[in-house]
């Protein structure tokens, strides 16, 4: 039984921020593999699984929109809430009109992507479980079918939602825009692929009950081609430089 699936994903405006410009954010021309990822996480996620991307279709004309956003430039201090939740006070709050920073970004806009993918076990959390590769599949694609999540899907960034997530069983790629088509083999660049955690997924205290992870991290970074709107993710997932 094949556990892969097909979804189309459309949306307003997406920002898959470039590393290298993460102050004023500049977003890549396409989605890396890690963002959508994240993306099918909103949908259903459980330790024991890990979505793996396997072919990116881009569907509109990359067309780039220069924004000014306000931004929070702080964050809340992990030792303010432990404070707080031990009862010896402290304010974990940040108050938007004192840490408010406006910042440039350079998003695009008005997408539709394909999105193939598929996942496998991890092996934490269900080594006894019976059937398991089916009953997430089922779960998956009842998920998908009924547009249900546990969190809003977004691209990228959180302002950014997802405006239609559709289950298909076909590309059609007679859809994909002219100006897409006429690049004909584009050489992306080096993109980031995903970000690793060290621990993968397993709590460093060995405790499921009461879990502590590693916030240890590599991003890994592969050099994708778009043959005319498709990224062939499957292709290039052996070679990618960290």
């Amino acid at each position: 039984m094949s556990y892969g699936f097909k979804i189309m994903v459309e949306g307003d405006y997406a920002c898959f921020t470039r590393p290298e410009l993460k102050v004023e954010r500049v977003s890549y021309d396409v989605p890396p593999p890690g963002a959508l990822e994240g993306m099918l996480k909103s949908v259903y996620w459980k330790p024991s699984i890990r979505y793996v991307i396997d072919k990116i279709i881009v569907f509109q004309p990359i067309d780039f929109a220069n924004i000014r956003r306000n931004e929070v430039k702080d964050k809340v201090l992990y030792s303010a809430v432990k404070n707080q939740m031990s009862g010896k006070g402290g304010d974990p709050c940040i108050y938007t009109s004192e840490s408010r920073s406006q910042r440039a970004s350079v998003v695009l806009k008005n997408v539709k992507y394909g999105v193939e993918f598929h996942f496998e076990l991890t092996g934490l959390k269900n080594e006894e479980e019976a059937d398991g590769e089916n009953k997430h599949f089922n779960i998956i694609k009842r998920r998908l079918e009924k547009g249900q999540f546990f969190r809003t899907p977004c691209l990228g960034c959180s302002e950014f939602p997802v405006k239609r997530m559709e289950l298909v069983d076909e590309f059609d790629e007679s859809l994909i825009s002219r100006s897409i088509l006429e690049m004909g083999d584009v050489d992306l660049g080096y993109m980031s692929y995903k970000v690793m955690f060290h621990d993968q997924g397993k709590p460093v205290n060995h405790d499921w009950e009461h879990p502590e992870f590693s916030d240890r991290a590599d991003t890994v970074y592969y050099r994708p081609h778009m043959i005319r709107g498709v990224i062939d993710v499957k292709k290039y997932r052996e070679v990618m430089k960290c």
